[in-house]
């Protein structure tokens, strides 16, 4: 009785998995999960750069005399409005450079996954799916 029912599953023996390729299935499975943890580390930092910047406007707001709290680890300190806003400042300057290194290796990653995915797909073709769901 042949079953070509669509969810079955029926082996292919024209495709053999080296151990090589294997290897580099598995590399790429782990860029992969790289990739989605730093989008999601990514997202924070630009929601945190958000709200640094939604700061920033609200303080625009205020009157220059002031005393304006501001959180430094767990202790509210109480400052004037321009401290305030260079601390606000110097804060956005490092999550911008938080947020540029996340891409930049989210970047590489990416690349490294093209190059295995391109060798991949040549090696099995159709036999294979790498593309994620999300895209």
């Amino acid at each position: 009785m042949a079953n070509s029912g669509k969810g079955t599953f029926q082996p292919d023996s024209d495709v053999h998995i080296s151990f090589e390729d294997q290897q580099k299935i598995n590399k790429f499975a782990r860029l992969n999960a790289k990739v989605d943890d730093l989008k999601e580390e990514l997202k924070v930092k630009q929601n945190d750069m958000k709200n640094l910047e939604e700061a920033v406007e609200e303080l625009s707001l205020t009157d220059d005399s002031e005393k304006i709290p501001y959180l430094i680890g767990e202790v509210f300190m109480c400052q004037g409005l321009e401290d305030t806003l260079k601390f606000l400042d110097e804060a956005k300057g490092r999550k911008t450079n938080e947020i540029n290194d996340l891409e930049g290796r989210c970047d590489e990653l990416k690349s490294q996954m093209s190059e295995l995915k391109a060798h991949l797909y040549g090696k099995f073709g159709s036999h294979i799916n790498l593309e994620n769901e999300d895209e």
